[in-house]
């Protein structure tokens, strides 16, 4: 039970940090592309532009 005293605030230490982390990844603008690492996974990074 002396545990609980300290593991309650510790779980919701944590869990704020986790939600301040992701908070600050919304505002950073980290999910704004959400198609581009599928395409970056195609792209073969050759440097060269495509002829069309």
């Amino acid at each position: 039970m002396n545990t609980l005293i300290y593991l309650i605030p510790i779980a919701l230490f944590l869990g704020g940090l986790g939600l301040v982390a992701f908070l600050w990844a919304l505002k950073s603008g980290q999910y704004e592309d959400l198609e581009g690492a599928s395409w970056r996974v195609l792209d073969d990074g050759d440097g060269k532009p495509e002829k069309q």
